[in-house]
Parts: structure tokens; C-alpha cells; sequence
């Protein structure tokens, strides 16, 4: 059942979500779904710019009700769903497979608006491995993701789910699960205590290349050492969780549903990949003065480095998951981080859904963030017969420009002007 919000609850709604600049267009209006965690806002058009087609956005756990794709593709004529899922602000409670039920829920709700007939998927960072996995699960079924090789498999209230019509991934992640593997230190000898750190592989130790003061260097053969670790501390892991899942089922655990899983060091220890920053050949570049130009694309933002503060607190150094969460949301299978892993293992994985997708597909990169590769890699493992990829020149992961990036004022002013005018075109040319 859709409760919608009270006059006075539209009106603070449309002061705290919407944008300035879309002041000219409806206040956004909250719609409430059910289980009630799941809540949307709908942004309408302004009157006579009204096209046919409907977009939807939606991420795993995070607030996207006021989204700057809301407001920007409602401006250009798009009727815009933005939701949480039922997990909002609640990554322990993820259970991967159950956010198909929110995106199902926001595809029909569009479907019954009035003159829509086509409905557009939009996954922005984390949304992208929700919505990829929701379109792959549309178009085969529970074919798709309940078979003996996933980790965490689906079950047949998935069997029916509502086509979209196109899918749009923007500076898309590769799935959680991966980027909890390439982020865990694979140091640590004994889990849940953070403490215990084998030198010969800790990212912080000055003999394996670690600057405090500056760029870290680390050879070949440590990057190596360091990749093949990272797998065998998330097998390790797996076990854990397995094992203690097969407990909760013969009743050897204090609770009958789930327990908590509690990783330490799984964030700030990801090495820098000078190579992740670009793209491996010539991708089309969105310039900002709205033209197309094609090159090597190369990020604009300073890299990242290994945050050793970081990797040794609880907040944002540990994941605080229950067994469940993590087996359906954050594992996956790998001999290597870098180059052995087992995409289709997990449902949470992008680079798996992308390949079982036959819709229009349009892959975005933002120029100034460090997923170039990682957007390119998802071009080139999409099935879709009709599928495009473009990198915004200056923008950051927010779709905004990198004013900190400029080497003269306005050098990226237009930046997400420029990529919503693209994605409209996009979309118009196709539906």
C-alpha cells in the first residue's frame, strides 16, 4: 500500500531535497511503500516537458531521496523515482537478495504512473551491483541466481520480476564483495584481533615500500604476495561465516536467525594501482565544452594512498556484518584480487550481472575518480548488443565538478551539465 505524504510533509520534503536550481519544477513528493523502510520521493517534470519514459535510482543501503540525478533528469523531462531500500543506513542488515522486492516495488509503482511506457534503471556507485543484479534476475529468472556456485542464493519470490526497458551504471562499483577484497589487509594473522599483523605483508611497513610522508612504492613481487593474501584472508573468512551459518541451522548458536561477523582491518588498506586510473585504450571523453573527443583517458584527481589510521580504527577501518549480510552482500570467491577472481560467485557482483543483461546499456566513468578502469572493464563484459561508454571530464564520484582538480578556474564548470544532457540524449534516442 502507497500512503502519500501529507501537504505539509511534501512541503518540507521539497525545501530539503530539492535543489535550487529545480526550484521551477514540482516540489519532489514522498511516497511511503511497503515494508515501510522503503520509501521513495518522486520528482515530476515540469508541465509540457513531459516524455514517456520514467527513471529509476536506488542504492543498497544509502539516502538517495535527494540525489542529484533526481532533480537534473527531471529537468530534462524524465519522470524520476529516487528510493531507499528497506536497508537504509543498515549495511549489517543487508540480505542481497531481498533488495530485488524495493526495485520491483519501484518499477511497478512508475509502470501505474499516467502516460509512462518506459522505464530506465540508473545505479550511481553502489546502485549499480542493485540494479544490474535486479535487470540479470528480470531478463532469466531465478536461472540466474540460484545455482550451486553462488555463495548466497535467491529464492522464487525473484521468479517473475518486471523488465526495465535500459540500465544506466554511473562510476559504477564492481560489486561490494569486491571492493571489501581489495580493501582487506591481508596482514592480519587472527581474526577479530587487529593486532595481529604479519610484517612481511603489512601495506604500512616502510620494508614493503610504505611512505608515510609521501607516494608509496611497492614492487611487483609484493603487489603479488599482497593480491594472493587478500584472497586467502576472504576465504579464510568464508569459512568463518560458512561454518557458522551451518551452526544457526543445527541450533549451536545463542540466536535462531543470524549472528554478528565482525571484520578488522577491511578498509584503507587497498594499494594504489597507478593503472586503475585509466582507461587500457581509447574511450570516448565528454570535454567540457560538450564535445567528444577520443583518447586515453586518464583521471584528473590525485590518487589515493593507504590510510594506515584508518585500517586500525572500528569506525571505517572494521565492517561490523552479520553472517548473513556478509555471505549474500559481501563475499566472493578469489585466488587472486587482482586477476583470479570468481565473479559470478556472489549476487552482488556487477561484472557478473552486466554479462546477463540484453538491454540498452550506457556505462559512465567520471573523470575525476580513480574507476576508469573499472567502468571500462563492465563495457567490455556487458552482453547488450546496444551498450555505450563515456568518462565526464572533471567530475567527481558526486557528479560534480573537481574544483580542486582545476588548474584554472572553470576549467570543469559544465561537468554535470554536460553528462545529464548526455544521458537525456541517450535515453531520448533509444525510447
Amino acid at each position: 500500500m502507497l500512503r502519500p505524504l501529507t501537504l505539509a510533509g511534501v512541503v518540507w520534503l521539497a525545501v530539503a531535497l530539492a535543489p535550487s536550481q529545480a526550484m521551477a519544477q514540482a516540489a519532489p513528493v514522498y511516497v511511503q511503500f511497503e515494508p515501510f523502510t522503503v520509501k521513495g520521493a518522486l520528482y515530476r517534470p515540469a508541465p509540457g516537458r513531459e516524455r514517456d519514459v520514467a527513471v529509476l535510482l536506488i542504492h543498497r543501503v544509502n539516502n538517495y531521496l535527494g540525489h542529484i540525478a533526481a532533480s537534473e533528469l527531471a529537468q530534462r523531462g524524465f519522470l524520476v523515482l529516487a528510493m531507499n531500500s528497506r536497508f537504509d543506513n543498515d549495511e549489517a542488515s543487508v540480505v542481497w537478495q531481498t533488495l530485488a522486492q524495493d526495485v520491483e516495488t519501484g518499477v511497478n509503482y512508475l509502470r501505474q504512473q499516467r502516460g509512462i511506457r518506459r522505464v530506465v534503471l540508473f545505479g550511481h556507485s553502489g546502485g549499480a551491483a542493485t540494479l544490474s543484479f535486479y535487470q540479470a534476475v528480470a531478463e532469466h529468472g531465478t536461472a540466474y541466481c540460484d545455482t550451486p556456485q553462488k555463495l548466497s542464493r535467491c529464492g522464487p519470490d525473484l521468479a517473475h520480476l518486471p523488465k526495465a526497458d535500459g540500465l544506466i551504471l554511473v562510476d559504477s562499483s564492481l560489486g561490494n564483495p569486491v571492493g571489501l577484497l581489495r580493501s582487506l589487509n591481508p596482514a592480519v594473522t587472527k581474526e577479530g584481533d587487529p593486532a595481529s599483523i604479519d610484517p612481511s605483508l603489512d601495506p604500512f611497513n616502510p620494508a614493503n615500500g610504505f611512505n608515510a610522508s609521501g607516494t608509496s612504492t611497492y614492487s611487483d613481487a609484493f603487489r603479488e604476495r599482497y593480491a594472493a593474501a587478500q584472497s586467502a584472508r576472504m576465504n579464510r573468512l568464508l569459512s568463518m561465516a560458512i561454518a557458522g551459518a551451518e551452526s544457526i541451522l543445527s541450533s549451536r548458536t545463542p540466536f535462531p536467525d543470524d549472528n554478528v561477523f565482525l571484520i578488522v582491518r577491511a578498509g584503507g588498506a587497498a594499494l594504489p594501482d597507478p593503472s586503475a586510473r585509466r582507461t587500457t585504450r581509447p574511450q570516448k571523453l565528454l570535454k567540457n565544452d560538450g564535445s567528444i573527443a577520443t583518447e586515453i583517458v586518464q583521471s584528473v584527481a590525485p590518487p589515493s594512498a593507504p590510510n594506515p589510521a584508518l585500517n586500525a580504527q572500528f569506525q571505517g577501518g572494521a565492517r561490523l556484518l552479520t553472517l548473513k549480510s556478509f555471505l549474500s552482500a559481501n563475499a566472493i570467491r578469489s585466488t587472486n584480487s587482482a586477476t583470479g577472481i570468481d565473479w559470478c560467485s556472489s549476487n552482488a557482483s556487477t561484472m557478473c550481472a552486466v554479462g546477463q543483461i540484453s538491454v540498452p546499456l550506457l556505462v559512465s566513468a567520471m573523470g575525476a575518480s580513480g574507476g576508469l578502469r573499472d567502468g571500462e572493464a563492465l563495457y567490455d563484459a556487458a552482453a547488450s548488443r546496444d551498450k555505450d561508454f563515456v568518462v565526464a571530464e572533471g567530475a567527481t564520484h558526486n557528479i560534480v565538478p573537481c574544483l580542486e582538480c582545476e588548474t584554472h578556474p572553470g576549467q570543469y564548470d559544465r561537468a554535470t551539465r554536460n553528462f545529464f544532457d548526455y544521458v537525456a540524449r541517450w535515453i531520448n534516442a533509444r525510447f
